[in-house]
């Protein structure tokens, strides 16, 4: 190699772009969680735009500590055979009021700046583009979700003349 050849320029993370994603998840996850049956909190929700049912999501504690606590996100069901459920490990961090995706499918850490080429292909910005998902796909909850049916005050006999 010559000395004019140039290395490919290193990727560096964005921390404002990053800390603004898992700000906005963190609301978002509060409002979604904030979904009570008798004073105890939903864990799924199913979504729905107008009459077609669009699958079913599921939040589950995993761990609770003092200021944090470990999601799993997952969608259990959806309408459409050819889509994948997404599944997520989310940590919650109350005092920063954060909420960051440590984990998504089968990847067990991701990791914060990637080299690329890489075994998995992983792009090297995959940290912010997991939680721009998270982003997305509870807008979707927010917008399409619902309490299941099981939590439904009334039953489908009920109120018909």
């Amino acid at each position: 190699m010559g000395e004019w050849t140039m290395k490919p320029k290193r990727y560096v993370p964005d921390l404002r772009q990053l800390g603004a994603l898992c700000e906005g998840n963190y609301q978002r996850l509060f409002r979604l969680r904030q979904l009570r049956v008798e004073g105890r909190p939903v864990c799924d929700i199913e979504l729905h735009r107008e009459s077609e049912y669009l699958g079913r999501v599921r939040m589950q504690v995993l761990q609770t500590a003092r200021y944090t606590e470990t999601l799993l996100l997952e969608q259990i069901h959806n309408s459409g055979r050819w889509l994948n459920n997404p599944r997520m490990t989310v940590r919650v961090y109350h005092d920063a009021m954060m909420a960051e995706v440590i984990s998504c499918y089968r990847d067990t850490q991701i990791a914060a700046v990637n080299d690329y080429p890489n075994r998995f292909m992983h792009h090297p910005d995959e940290k912010v583009q997991v939680n721009g998902f998270l982003v997305d796909w509870l807008e979707y909850c927010l917008k399409f979700g619902h309490l299941p049916l099981e939590h439904a005050v009334w039953s489908a006999g009920e109120g018909v003349d």
